[in-house]
Order: structure tokens, then sequence, then C-alpha cells
């Protein structure tokens, strides 16, 4: 029963079809984005579930408001009931809530335990966030480093997303288990990539660690979304996920110009 109401809650709010076309928030668009990893759709079947209770409470209370409205008003109810103890009621109107309770922290305990989890790896990409970029290693690969700016209004191309693209993108393989390492060297930033189902902290002198598994090729977007600074806003990420065959491709010719030598290189398209 609870999978048949989350299928129809899915289906009048969250259909798929509604979902950003190309992995990008689109104007006037209601819902998330298309979920693109097992821990962005196990994100968005764990808000359809909720959203059962919320839905369903909101209903009560608003019929249960507009009931006692006109039920009780004042010229049918001229002397007002004294009654402030009911003992079944009390009793239910306190179980009930526990009972909700419970069903909703059992699926979010199961999301965050698979959030957590961190599988066998195939593949690490290191993060680091600054002010106001960010940087990224892939020691699995020949220890690529490369940092990563947005791209300024003036210089976008036709069709490239204003806030969003970056100079340097980050190129991933697709179905991979990929160990995603977060720091910082400055403040506390937080990397997010709402389509893969990732969001998490990059806190100075801490390595905090989670996982992705990419489940088709694409272009996948996100920014910082810790506030960190006059220019916060402008942190974007850009992920740009191949085929394993071509990611190959692609390690190779990074470790020619992104290569790192024991000093932080920095693009020559900067």
């Amino acid at each position: 029963m609870i999978k048949i109401l989350t299928l129809i809650v899915s289906v009048l709010f969250f259909s798929a079809d509604i979902y950003a076309a190309n992995d990008l928030v689109q104007n006037w668009q209601f819902g998330f984005q298309e979920p693109a990893s097992p821990l962005s759709k196990a994100i968005h079947e764990t808000h359809n579930y909720i959203m059962i209770f919320v839905v369903l409470i909101t209903l009560f209370v608003l019929l249960l408001l507009a009931y006692c409205c006109f039920k009780f008003r004042e010229n049918k109810n001229p002397t007002p009931s004294t009654t402030s103890h009911n003992t079944l009621l009390e009793i239910i109107w306190i179980a009930i809530p526990v009972i909700i309770v419970t069903l909703i922290t059992i699926p979010s305990l199961k999301l965050i335990f698979f959030q957590e989890k961190i599988p066998e790896s195939e593949m690490t990409l290191k993060v680091i966030g600054r002010q106001w970029y960010w940087s990224y290693e892939y020691p699995d690969n020949g220890d690529i480093y490369f940092d990563s700016y947005m791209v300024k209004d003036e210089d976008l191309k036709e069709g490239e997303p204003r806030l969003l693209t970056t100079d340097n993108k980050v190129y991933l393989p697709t179905e991979t288990y990929i160990k995603i390492q977060m720091t910082s060297s400055d403040v506390i930033h937080a990397f997010a990539l709402p389509a893969l189902g990732v969001k998490m902290d990059a806190v100075p002198g801490r390595l905090n660690e989670t996982w992705v598994y990419i489940e088709k090729a694409g272009t996948y977007y996100g920014q910082c979304s810790e506030l960190c600074g006059v220019l916060h806003a402008f942190m974007p990420i850009e992920v740009v996920a191949l085929p394993p065959e071509e990611f190959k491709k692609w390690v190779e010719e990074a470790k020619k110009e992104f290569a790192f030598n024991g000093n932080l290189k920095i693009s020559s398209k900067l």
C-alpha cells in the first residue's frame, strides 16, 4: 500500500516528465533534476515517501480547522464547552505522531547508511575548496591536478549556461564507483551536485568522503552550497561524465596538460 501511495505522489507531483531535460534547472521547473546515480534516486524516493505524510497531515489539519471553525462558530455555540481533558483523545494524538515519526525514521536511516557506506571504489577524486574556485586531483590517474574557475559572462560560448560553466571541467567515468574526498584551504565550502545526489562540506583541516556512481553520460552542474565569502555565488561545478573508454583517452591528454610536478599547476587557459 505504501509503495502504491509513493508511486501516486511521484507521478502527480514529481514526475520524470517535469525533470530538467539536460541536467539543468529550467524556468518554471517543478521538481528535482533527473537523477543520474543510485544516491540521487534513493534521495528522491525517500523524499516522495515522506511527502505522502506531509500531504496527508496538511489536508487533515486544514479540514479539521475548517470543521472546527464551522461547527463551533459563535452563533451555534454561544456557550463554549469547558471540557479540558479527554484521555482517549490524548492517547491518540500522542500515539499517531509517534507512529508517523517511526515510519519516517526507518527509510531516512536507511538512506543515511546508504550515503555513508562507501563501496569499494575504482578511482578517487580529491576536491579542494578555495576562495573562490575549486581545485581537483586525480591521484589514481597519474597525479592530474588543476584549478577550475567560473567562465565570465563575456567569455561564454553559445549554449553555455551562465554562472555554471567552468574553464576546466571535471571529467569522470560512467558506471564506475568513485570515491570523492573533500577538504578546504581556507573557509568551509560545500561541494554539491544535485543530479548525482552529492552534497558535502569541504572543511579546512578535515578530509570528508562520499561516493558516486554515474549511470549515464552527460554534463552535470553544481555550485558551492555553503556561504563562503563575497564570491560564494561564483563557484560552479561542471562535471562531464564519459564512458570508461573515452575517459581513459581524456586521462592521457590530461596527463600532458595537468600533470602535477611539485608546484600547484594552473591551466594555461587562465
